[in-house]
């Protein structure tokens, strides 16, 4: 199964709470972290590898934290992978034009997955961060509403 990253989700956690809660202010990773219970040193690195970025800025003190600095909507989804986590790969046995597998002589996969990586990564590049964290999903009621064990009882596993 494809999978986004989690310190990825981590960032659009971040990046939503701090647009819509406090727009223009000051947000802490650890308020971050105790409003939606993920864990404090991963967020604490996107939040700094975004503020490198140009993406947030960053205030150190007692009284600091992280503000939006940049255009949400001039931010694609695909830059923000590429900082959190590197460039779009969909499989690991290579990576651009290289290749680390020991099957690669006898693959016939390798023009379909290299095409399928460039078209996810095109894909990427159209989805601005700001129009991704205001979508709305009418799944989100339903998702929220079963709980996890529920869920792993009917067969739904990650």
């Amino acid at each position: 199964m494809f999978k986004i990253n989690r310190k990825v989700e981590y960032a659009l956690i971040a990046l939503k709470h701090m647009s819509h809660n406090y727009p223009g202010q000051l947000t802490s990773a650890k308020e971050i972290c105790d409003t939606y219970h993920v864990p404090f040193d991963p967020t604490s690195r996107v939040l700094q590898l975004m503020a490198q970025h140009g993406i947030l800025k960053a205030e150190h003190g007692a009284h600091g934290g992280y503000q939006i600095l940049k255009d949400l909507s001039k931010v694609t989804f695909s830059a923000l992978t590429h900082i959190i986590v590197g460039p779009v790969q969909i499989v690991n046995c290579f990576h651009q034009k290289f290749s680390h597998c020991e099957l690669t002589g006898s693959c016939n996969v390798i023009s379909p997955m290299l095409n399928l990586n460039e078209k996810v990564g095109q894909l990427f590049k159209t989805i601005s961060i700001k129009d991704l964290i205001e979508s709305k999903n009418s799944a989100e009621r339903i998702i929220k509403s079963k709980p996890i064990e529920q869920g792993l009882s009917q067969g739904q596993h990650n």
